[in-house]
């Protein structure tokens, strides 16, 4: 297995040459002063050391071990709590946090880079901190000041971790079904008592505390969705000093056996009467939770980014090593018995398709990554625009990286055949890790559902247009350019399939209530390639003029040519389907399955 080096050199081109993000910093006034570029690349280089030497090496003994459950407690994998305390001591858990607790407040333009490093190396490992700073968000976004301050510094420290408790065993999708109950307490604090599954980080021995972020009813609370609000349970109590107090009856009942993701540990948990607090507003929960939602589900797209990214490493490590036949256009390598299989057309589609995924999964990460920063920081007009991209674009960061994760590292499987099927070379592991990333965090088909359902036809396609204005921008700057054509040309003509299907799904939605549901997995995929091939023809519109005097750049050039040429035609059968209707699938009585 080739070991994990980050791709830095990607990195900085997005970050400062593609999407400019200095001057974005710049112009944001709780961001000017506080970071440059210098900072950034320091911070990126710091955490590509930490990724390779402390977190790769420990990543397949983690899966081969697993996780410990035993009479209530869990033990991670030997060596995760060395690589824990080394993580916390260089303040990775404060990067993005509110300087008034203790965070650094960095943008999370730089956080994405980090938070590809951190799961392309260990994603088992990046779920606990990356959980915590969910929690952290929303925290810092609803709690009151009071819990703010007593909990979030010792947060970003990583000395008490965080868990988001939502899922019960007969509620996943529709939460308004939990039976998790909150009774009033005369100290104005809650009893909870309730069972929540699938617990990412809910039980571990890296932090003295866990933080439980949980969703539960009030005795008197609305049926449905409406009647959910938010508290924070901790494992252990907190006295007003901030030291521990005695046990909170919160306690793991079991962790599950999973296909992948062995070193994280995935919890069963019971609240016996818990205490806990309340985290904005009663029977607001929901609307609390959603603030970390939209960072954490763009999380899990750069989590199937990471893992699509070390696939391809050593998937190109092994066709540049592995010798195997002569190449169709004659030997290569005379002076060996045959050719590496990195000459073989098929062998260079696979890596290459890997390739322009990769590439435009980071592109696009940042990229939605620029539009929370403008969310967060920003004001006015831009701020509200912001917001608007951020909500339509997230359920596609999420599930379309996540779907190209899994397609990516079947790939760098394939790439290595056999040996890509065995242990040895962790490119089993790899596919076996990402598949949760399409379930975890709102299923692909609810994030399907989201972006057809609440983002496109019940605001009339407004959102959409939002995005289609950003494409057709950089159609509208570069159409002249002789040079562009290639790629401008065929993003117009894609851009304009994904704004007819838009319309077509809409209008049918009118007379068709199903429409949407039958659409919803094929039209999040044509935004999806029609997305990449924007974020490809930005990174050309820059590589372009570059690329004679540094091959890094003729590799972008060409990288993109391969994906306009091999992959956005997908787009075509895409909208076929999309436009087909719901008719082929609803037609089927259920007992003809």
């Amino acid at each position: 297995m080739a070991d994990y080096k980050a791709p830095l050199r990607e990195m900085h081109f997005l970050l400062h040459e593609v999407f400019a993000a200095e001057k974005l910093w710049a112009e944001l006034p709780q961001l000017a002063g506080a970071v440059d570029r210098e900072t950034a690349d320091a911070i990126l280089e710091e955490m590509a050391k930490l990724a390779a030497n402390t977190l790769d090496p420990i990543n397949r003994s983690g899966d081969e071990e697993g996780c410990h459950w035993r009479d209530g407690e869990v033990t991670t994998p030997a060596g995760f709590k060395e690589a824990y305390a080394t993580f916390c001591a260089g303040g990775w858990g404060a990067l993005l946090g509110n300087p008034e607790y203790g965070g650094m407040g960095m943008p999370k333009m730089l956080g994405a880079q980090v938070e590809e490093m951190l799961n392309a190396a260990n994603i088992s490992f990046a779920l606990y901190p990356v959980l915590t700073n969910g929690a952290c968000l929303a925290i810092n976004a609803h709690a009151s000041e009071t819990l703010k301050r007593k909990y979030l510094p010792r947060m970003y420290e990583g000395t008490w971790a965080g868990a988001m408790d939502l899922t019960e065993p007969h509620a996943g999708t529709d939460l308004g079904m939990i039976r998790t109950r909150a009774e009033p307490r005369e100290d104005g604090s809650y009893r909870i008592t309730g069972s929540k599954l699938f617990i990412t980080g809910g039980d571990q021995d890296l932090s003295e505390n866990i933080i439980h972020l949980v969703l539960a009813k009030l005795p008197d609370a609305p049926t449905g969705p409406k009647g959910i609000s938010l508290f924070l349970v901790p494992k252990y109590k907190v006295h007003e000093d901030g030291s521990l107090g005695e046990h909170n009856n919160v306690s793991c009942g079991s962790i599950e056996h999973k296909m992948g993701i062995k070193a994280s540990a995935t919890c069963a948990m019971n609240f016996d009467g818990a205490q806990g607090w309340l985290v904005g507003e009663v029977n607001k929960g929901l609307a609390a939770m959603f603030t970390m939602m939209n960072y954490e589900r763009l999380g899990v797209g750069i989590q199937g980014l990471g893992a699509s990214e070390r696939s391809y490493q050593n998937a190109l490590a092994y066709a540049r090593d592995r010798i195997q036949s002569r190449s169709p256009a004659g030997a290569q390598q005379p002076e060996k018995a045959a050719d590496p299989i990195i000459v073989h057309p098929d062998v260079r589609r696979m890596l290459l398709t890997q390739k322009a995924l990769v590439g435009g999964g980071r592109a696009l990460s940042t990229y939605v990554a620029q539009w929370l920063d403008i969310a967060k920081f920003g004001e006015g007009d831009a701020r509200k625009n912001a917001e608007a991209m951020v909500a339509l674009l997230t359920p596609v960061a999420k599930a379309f990286t996540t779907d190209m994760g899994l397609d990516c590292t079947v790939l760098g499987q394939q790439v290595l055949g056999g040996h890509g099927y065995i242990r040895e070379w962790g490119q089993e592991q790899l596919v076996r890790d990402v598949r949760i990333t399409q379930i975890y965090e709102g299923t692909n088909g609810i994030q399907s559902l989201d972006l057809v359902g609440r983002k496109t036809v019940a605001n009339g396609g407004s959102l959409f247009e939002l995005f289609a204005a950003d494409v057709q921008e950089l159609i509208d700057t570069e159409v002249d350019r002789e040079a562009m054509a290639e790629f401008i040309q065929p993003l117009a003509t894609a851009l304009q399939c994904l704004r007819d299907a838009t319309g077509k799904m809409i209008a049918a939605t009118r007379q068709d209530p199903c429409a949407p549901g039958a659409a919803s997995v094929e039209y999040l995929h044509l935004f999806g390639y029609v997305a990449y091939a924007f974020m490809w023809a930005k990174v050309v519109s820059v590589a372009q003029a570059k690329q004679e005097a540094d091959s890094f750049y003729r590799g972008q050039v060409k990288t993109a040519r391969f994906y306009f040429a091999r992959l956005l035609p997908r787009t075509q059968a895409l909208a076929a389907s999309v436009n087909a209707g719901s008719t082929a699938l609803m037609d089927m009585e259920d007992a003809l399955f």
